[in-house]
């Protein structure tokens, strides 16, 4: 479990967790200090992949079938004892999509809630796009991959940091080239509501898709800032509240 998920503040009383699925080349390091910011009521877990943080010499997942199994496997007496939501960003959302799909398929297992934020949505012509882009070996042409997958956003000036994160959004690429969501999937929506959050500086993302992967509401909020708005603290403020507030009125 400690291995999968960091929880900087354990909350045994919590009326649900929210599990937080990062983007693409980064770790737990931002997300997982929500579950300070969160009341009591939401107790906060942060997704962990393999070769990064403390799982740095573990080899890169290969594929997402294998990681959503991992997460299943880890999460599945949590996600059956109390209500849970799922928020992810970039290609966070979509490992996030992939698990919660696994769940209700096999499980019979839904969030109460599902936040999506800077990415299109699985079932549009945008998504499968950007699935068949073929990723280059060199580190320069990383940075057009990088633009294109993860949004338009500062990347790291130190070199060093700059290779870490390079190597690692590299193989977070390959394993979104991964994602397989079949039409039979997608034919059993979810009942839940959905949120979805963008950046008004970022790229245009296909979000419209989402009203038809649910029976539940769908909402949608731009927020200022580029593709990592929701780490500006006033949208950071914005998103606690707001998911709080969703959470609450879906128990």
């Amino acid at each position: 479990m400690e291995k999968l998920v960091a929880c900087v503040q354990k909350k045994p009383d919590a009326l649900c967790r929210l599990i937080c699925f990062p983007w693409a080349g980064s770790g737990t390091s931002q997300l997982a200090q929500w579950g300070r910011l969160f009341n009591d009521s939401v107790e906060v877990f942060c997704i962990r992949l393999p070769g990064r943080e403390t799982r740095l010499e573990e080899p890169f997942a290969k594929d997402m079938t294998s990681v959503v199994n991992e997460i299943t496997s880890v999460l599945l007496k949590e996600l059956k004892e109390k209500p849970f939501a799922f928020f992810g960003h970039s290609f966070g959302t979509y490992m996030s999509f992939a698990v919660a799909l696994h769940l209700k398929k096999k499980y019979r297992l839904e969030p109460v809630h599902l936040f999506m934020s800077a990415a299109h949505s699985p079932n549009s012509a945008a998504y499968l796009a950007v699935k068949s882009i073929v990723l280059p070996d060199g580190h320069n042409d990383l940075l057009a991959i990088m633009e294109i997958l993860g949004g338009n956003f500062e990347l790291p000036l130190d070199k060093d940091l700059w290779r870490d994160t390079a190597l690692t959004f590299k193989e977070d690429a390959k394993l979104f080239q991964t994602c397989s969501f079949e039409k039979a999937e997608m034919n059993i929506p979810f009942s839940c509501d959905i949120t979805y959050f963008c950046g008004s500086d970022d790229k245009i993302y296909d979000a419209k898709g989402w009203r038809e992967l649910t029976s539940g509401d769908t909402s949608f909020y731009e927020l200022p800032g580029d593709h990592l708005y929701l780490l500006r603290p006033s949208n950071e403020s914005f998103l606690i509240k707001h998911m709080t507030r969703s959470i609450e009125n879906g128990l």
